[in-house]
């Protein structure tokens, strides 16, 4: 593996995942992506499990996803997920793919998220301390 995003975890690919031709159905690359990414979201101090007490809802408005090489059933697939750049109320994260076994890529994409009031459900600010936390990772978004 050869990512540069800074936070990764290992997700089993189960027989549900897969499609009728034994790989994994093409809409799982992006639950696995979004799944990885709410973990790391968690670990930068955002929890948004809760909406009665969330500082915010995030409302993915784009999801995009390339497909490089075929993910079988009885793999395990590291999955890494980071940000490619934060707005004033929005913000792009990216995710990637990889083979466990051998790090060979499989597959990469991104979403574009939405920082939403809970009440207003209009946009806002990317909450202070998330994005703080984010540029302590990945301080080449500043700017």
């Amino acid at each position: 593996m050869t990512s540069q995003l800074p936070f990764s975890e290992v997700v089993k690919v189960r027989f549900r995942d897969l499609d009728a031709q034994g790989h994994l159905y093409f809409a799982n690359y992006l639950v696995y992506g979004d799944e990885v990414l709410g973990a790391y979201m968690e670990a930068l101090g955002l929890n948004i499990m809760d909406p009665l007490v969330a500082p915010c809802l995030i409302f993915t408005v784009n999801i995009h996803c390339d497909y490089v090489n075929e993910i079988g059933g009885n793999n395990q697939v590291r999955v890494a997920v980071g940000y490619s750049r934060l707005g004033r109320s929005s913000a792009d994260a990216v995710f990637e793919l990889y083979h466990s076994d051998d790090g060979t890529l499989l597959a990469k994409g991104g979403l574009t998220q939405v920082f939403v009031d809970p009440k207003t459900r209009k946009s806002i600010p990317i909450p202070a301390f998330y994005r703080a936390n984010i540029l302590e990772l990945q301080p080449d978004l500043d700017g």
